[in-house]
């Protein structure tokens, strides 16, 4: 049996879940914040749980060049590597992809690329993706894909969403099915609904434990976003999961939860953190402003944080300002704890039967 996932309430196409892996339950819709090279940015890992945080990501395409699969392997997996008793879901090295551009050649093979690092050569092909993810121990494997960056031709899109298809198939071939973990398809095929639904269909025909959505939060706008995903995640299975992959920002999320999405990652709450963004309950506050100088209230009354509870306005002010590494450290568990929170309400939203509500008070407070 690998991974399970049950639907346990429904708020219009909004699902309230549970998904289960070899590692943990994680209640769904929920954030995974991003470690991508082993790590959360300015987080212990025991900050990061204390979150409400039950999955993490892992990035494919840096692991794999430090400090290496098969030596995390080794040294017992990434779980015991990075101290994180919990689900870890790896992205496959797709979006390196499409983001090294420069230093990538694609074929039918896989992509060959020369490492950002130190300029050595290396080939990621499906099967080598699958197998770093294994090495790894991740508890869900996405396929491999080719993200598309936008604006791009259609015919380009097209042919792009074609090899991502082949290279999906191929993915799914090499995973070794084993209780508790997973393998996700991405069904890409940029702003166009026609071919959204052709790469989705290819993505169920091949079968897969949850389906992500990729491609998007990639200069389309948030509208354009709402609008692939309203044409896009009717198309995918009920009872499997469904990810949107690099997103977001809060409205994003909720927007995306009110389609039907169940699981996101994105690096900005981690990044915003690190220099001095936060996310409240009263709209987005950048700590650098002078107009913190002297406050002494806290960030947000209404959050539970280390650094809500215990710190000013105007001491967070202070250490942004000088460069304090703890200023980072507490911006960054504000940030995620925020996100934690948000997928709370919503999850409770979703099971009262009340999130459109929700969605529409979030919008006007935003």
């Amino acid at each position: 049996m690998s991974i399970r996932f049950e639907v346990t309430a429904r708020d219009g196409a909004a699902r309230r879940g549970r998904l289960v892996t070899a590692h943990d339950d994680i209640e769904t819709p929920v954030f995974m914040p991003c470690g991508t090279a082993g790590t959360v940015k300015a987080m212990t890992p025991e900050g990061v749980a204390a979150t409400g945080a039950r999955v993490v990501l892992g990035n494919t395409y840096h692991l794999m060049l430090r400090p290496g699969a098969e030596r995390i392997a080794t040294l017992g997996g990434l779980h015991r590597f990075m101290n994180w008793p919990h689900s870890i879901l790896t992205d496959s090295g797709g979006f390196q992809v499409m983001s090294l551009a420069a230093r990538r050649t694609i074929a039918e093979r896989g992509v060959t690329f020369r490492s950002h690092l130190d300029g050595s050569l290396h080939e990621l092909t499906p099967e080598r993706s699958v197998a770093i993810q294994q090495l790894l121990g991740s508890d869900i494997t996405m396929a491999l894909d080719e993200c598309t960056p936008f604006p791009s031709p259609y015919e380009a899109v097209e042919s792009s969403m074609e090899l991502t298809s082949r290279w999906a198939e191929r993915s799914r071939r090499a995973f070794a099915d084993r209780p508790g973990h997973g393998i996700f398809g991405i069904v890409q095929g940029g702003v166009h609904p026609d071919l959204r639904r052709r790469s989705a269909e290819r993505m169920i025909d091949i079968g897969f434990d949850g389906y992500a959505v990729g491609g998007l939060a990639i200069g389309e706008g948030q509208a354009t976003m709402f609008t692939v995903l309203d044409a896009t995640v009717p198309l995918l299975p009920e009872d499997r999961p469904r990810y949107l992959m690099g997103v977001g920002k809060p409205a994003d999320l909720v927007g995306a939860v009110l389609r039907g999405i169940d699981m996101f990652d994105c690096v900005l709450p981690t990044r915003s953190g690190r220099t001095a963004q936060a996310f409240t309950r009263r709209g987005t506050v950048n700590l650098r402003n002078a107009r913190h100088a002297d406050d002494p209230a806290p960030l947000d009354p209404d959050c539970g944080c280390p650094a809500c509870t215990g710190y000013s306005r105007a001491y967070l002010h202070h250490l942004s300002r000088a460069g304090e590494i703890l200023g980072s450290m507490l911006l960054t568990t504000h940030n995620l704890q925020y996100y934690a929170d948000l997928m709370v309400e919503m999850r409770a939203a979703i099971e009262r039967g009340t999130l459109a509500a929700f969605g529409a008070a979030f919008a006007e407070a935003a």
